[in-house]
């Protein structure tokens, strides 16, 4: 164990870690109790980062229900309360526990010394390596550069040192016997480390890598904030960005730019014409993702040579970039695919064929842009003649026909799309299922839900229930507060439901909601075609 005191509430976080691993008097403090240990301390910093990360103690027990309560063991306790906070006397840690305590120390170099370790050192600590508790934490968006950033920010150390030739990854063991004045694997190993030389060329192919890599994303973050007007995805590209930036900030500046040299860049005087051309957006948005892309796995790739913790850091960027590449241009083709959709209409499948024909025909006739059918009733052979049918009215109509919660059976009656709910297929299940070309839609109960679904890949999402329906029942009414919630950042095609009828459509429309999908209030209507011109011409 590298020597250092803790500061109280670090003292108080290793006591409650080790109510949570003791058995004997032999216990030792693990890393997934230290974990739960900080959150029982609920007003240290490093608690409310986990919190801030949607991380509690039932999240916690859920990935290690191993864990069990219980007090110190007898006659052992009152040696982990501290006299005074030099005479502190921690408890023994579990091999992964300590290997976490020794990589903060090392980060922790430049720090004055005697070296103290608040709550958020032991959160860091954790996060750092490829230990299965930071595995777990990167799972849920810990970003070990930034939260170091954030650290040293609030203690007033400054940046960190340049990290040169520094790995936290161990040297190999062959490298050691090669190298014998190498003592541990904390001292730099000649063999693993950069020249001088190599690491010029390093930091020349990152600052050229870094300035690609940022100057994509601002072109893609533009569009999304004055293209799209979408407040969550610019939230989502802005959050990346400082991401990136405090990411980047780890490659000292001075370096960075004592390394560059574009005047002789034998690439600036090599274009070919398709660089100085796009056809269209959807082209320009394609080409950046690329640029960010292929930037971001440079920068990793020779960040690799120097720190792996930079290294992951950046490969963890970059997948979120996978998933905003599709976010974003599925909100557009979504919002090109459903440019004209304002009605949406569920129907069962009635009594009969002929009474679901005569039905489906009306609604056509009234203008319906959607019809979905929906039936818990039927067995799923009628329910597929029933689709098929559906299907064999709406083609070559402008009405879409969508299958509720069925993939299957929307792929079997050619239907253009499934829309599921958040207790059936997720999107990617549904996806799987009915392919690329289909719509696949979500229902959405909250603004978390629905800022999920973009960020999963749905074409579209219903927000609701807005009131109480006479088809389905719903113990909570998130109402006309969601309509205007996702109207406010989200620009995915958003049908309001629950209840809506022409009687409160008006709330509905002030509330910004521009789409709806509704069912008795049409189908039960005396002439449902002649309703659904009604409310088709009042949403515009």
């Amino acid at each position: 164990m590298i020597p250092c005191h803790f500061t109280p509430a670090a003292q108080r976080t290793l006591v409650h870690a080790l109510a949570w691993s003791a058995s004997d008097e032999n216990v030792e403090v693990t890393a997934p109790a230290l974990l739960l240990g900080l959150l029982l301390e609920s007003e240290c910093w490093g608690a409310q980062i986990l919190v801030r990360h949607g991380i509690d103690r039932d999240t916690v027990l859920g990935q290690w229900p191993e864990l069990h309560p219980g007090p110190p063991a007898t006659g052992t306790a009152t040696q982990w309360f501290p006299l005074d906070e030099t005479r502190f006397a921690p408890p023994r840690f579990s091999a992964d526990a300590e290997l976490a305590i020794q990589a903060v120390c090392r980060r922790m170099d430049d720090y004055p010394r005697p070296l103290t370790l608040a709550t958020e050192h032991l959160l860091l600590g954790l996060a750092l390596g490829d230990r299965p508790v930071a595995v777990w934490l990167r799972s849920h968006d810990f970003d070990t550069l930034s939260l170091e950033t954030e650290i040293r920010n609030r203690h007033a150390i400054g940046a960190p040192a340049q990290t040169r030739g520094r790995s936290d990854t161990p040297c190999p063991a062959s490298h050691v016997a090669d190298n014998p004045t190498v003592k541990s694997p904390d001292e730099e190993c000649p063999t693993c480390a950069p020249s001088a030389s190599d690491h010029f060329q390093i930091l020349r192919v990152m600052d050229a890598a870094a300035n690609r890599a940022r100057e994509g994303l601002r072109v893609l973050e533009d569009f999304v904030r004055f293209g799209l007007d979408d407040s969550h995805l610019t939230e989502r590209f802005k959050r990346l960005r400082h991401s990136l930036t405090q990411i980047l900030d780890r490659i000292a500046w001075p370096d960075r730019l004592a390394a560059r040299e574009t005047l002789a860049d034998v690439g600036t005087t090599l274009t070919v014409p398709s660089e100085q051309r796009r056809q269209g957006v959807a082209e320009v948005l394609d080409a950046n993702f690329a640029r960010l892309q292929e930037a971001l796995r440079s920068l990793e790739e020779y960040a690799k040579t120097c720190d792996s913790d930079l290294a992951a850091a950046l490969e963890q960027i970059r997948y979120q970039t996978y998933t905003l590449h599709r976010a974003v241009q599925i909100t557009r083709a979504g919002l090109t695919r459903l440019a004209d959709a304002r009605l949406y209409v569920l129907v069962d499948a009635q009594q009969s064929p002929e009474a679901l024909e005569q039905l489906v025909q009306s609604l056509i006739a009234g203008g319906v842009d959607v019809l979905q059918l929906r039936d818990k009733r039927l067995d799923d052979r009628t329910l597929l003649a029933r689709a098929r049918l559906v299907r064999h009215l709406t083609r070559d109509t402008s009405t879409r026909f969508v299958m509720n919660d069925r993939a299957d059976l929307a792929v079997l009656s050619g239907a253009d799309g499934v829309h599921v709910g958040q207790a059936e297929l997720s999107v990617k299940d549904a996806r799987t299922i009915v392919g690329a070309a289909r719509l696949v839609g979500v229902s959405t109960h909250s603004i978390e839900q629905a800022r999920q679904a973009v960020l999963d890949g749905a074409d579209y999402i219903g927000v609701g229930p807005v009131f109480p329906s006479g088809t389905k029942q719903f113990a909570q009414f998130p109402g006309l507060e969601l309509v205007r919630a996702v109207a406010a950042e989200i620009r995915l095609p958003a049908f309001a439901i629950g209840g809506i009828d022409l009687q409160n459509l008006g709330q509905v429309l002030s509330a910004g909601g521009r789409r709806v999908a509704v069912s008795r209030a049409i189908t039960a209507a005396e002439d449902p075609g002649a309703a659904a011109v009604t409310m088709r011409g009042t949403l515009g």
